[in-house]
């Protein structure tokens, strides 16, 4: 069965961006870069909130014509582009590069998604997440906690009300110091 994946960023103390949205600190190398790419080449799907796909938009749909793209800029270019994306808005009018756009998170919808699906979906954003978490959509997270503490910003975890029960599924530390922890949401 597909599964639905929060895949995050965040620093140590949490934060998914620093007070400002700035996301400079997070340290993203090729190793790092290429373990996105190998994880996101395979999905059936990326599940955008409006303001996460305006932000992967402004860059990836060209990024492998920069002449300063890296190659593994330049594969996710390729990837991002000709993935599956539904993104979440109820203003965004049209969107492009293979974007489905939709109004509301639909459990109905979005499990019939997943079931249509190539592969797992992607979701990120953390108020997209914390929709899909409140619902019951998400199977499991995947947090690339960063080395740094940012002290303040926009908290990972916005669904506050919500409990979920996890169970460690893998780690894996990454050269640059990133460790990604891999935990599966457990049903009752």
């Amino acid at each position: 069965m597909r599964k639905i994946i929060w895949m995050m960023s965040a620093s140590l103390d949490g934060f998914m961006e620093g007070p400002d949205r700035e996301i400079d600190w997070h340290t993203v190398d090729d190793e790092l870069h290429r373990h996105f790419n190998d994880k996101v080449r395979v999905m059936g799907g990326i599940l955008h909130g409006r303001a996460t796909w305006e932000l992967m938009a402004e860059y990836w749909p060209t990024a492998d014509q920069d002449p300063a793209s890296g190659d593994v800029e330049v594969d996710f270019a390729g990837i991002w582009r000709d993935m599956p994306k539904y993104v979440f808005s109820r203003t965004l009018r049209e969107a492009g590069w293979n974007t489905t756009i939709l109004r509301e998170v639909a459990p109905e919808e979005i499990r019939a998604i997943k079931e249509r699906a190539a592969g797992d979906l992607v979701v990120g954003g953390a108020d997209l997440a914390a929709s899909f978490l409140r619902l019951g959509l998400i199977d499991e997270i995947h947090t690339y906690v960063h080395p740094v503490v940012l002290g303040r910003g926009k908290a990972m975890f916005q669904a506050r009300d919500v409990r979920a029960d996890l169970r460690l599924a893998g780690t894996h530390a990454f050269g640059n110091g990133v460790v990604q922890l891999r935990h599966e949401v457990l049903r009752a």
